[in-house]
């Protein structure tokens, strides 16, 4: 019994602090807004890619050793294309999949995807003035 009691706290520890999803417009609307009080992320991947699966579990594993409390969303690109791309159009970034993107007052402030997406470069991006 204290053999799965120790496993089930390894797992709650590596969750993100907070993990919500991004379904709509009225949702994108409420993170910029929530940007404007704390840094936010947004991670665009597809369900379906084998690469993007690997990251995404790698960012949810590292998240918590970020310095600053940065809420998570997921996007998942196959079910939310169009608002995928309408992301990419406002923000002026190239679709990526997988992709994060950081958002602060309103702007984006880092893009990257693949294996470039990476918690000690958002912790060097989040300390920029």
């Amino acid at each position: 019994m204290g053999f799965f009691k120790n496993i089930s706290k390894e797992v709650k520890a590596s969750e993100p602090r907070s993990e919500k999803w991004l379904e709509s417009t009225d949702d994108l609307d409420k993170i910029i807004q929530e940007s404007y009080n704390k840094p936010v992320a947004i991670f665009k991947h597809s369900s379906r890619c084998g690469i993007s699966k690997v990251v995404q579990n790698r960012t949810i594993s590292n998240w918590n050793t970020l310095e600053s409390n940065v809420d998570i969303y997921f996007l998942d690109l196959l079910r939310f294309r169009s608002l995928s791309n309408y992301i990419s159009e406002i923000f002026h970034v190239e679709h990526q999949s997988p992709q994060l993107i950081i958002l602060k007052d309103g702007k984006s402030i880092y893009d990257r995807s693949h294996n470039s997406i990476d918690v000690d470069s958002i912790n060097t991006e989040l300390v920029k003035p």
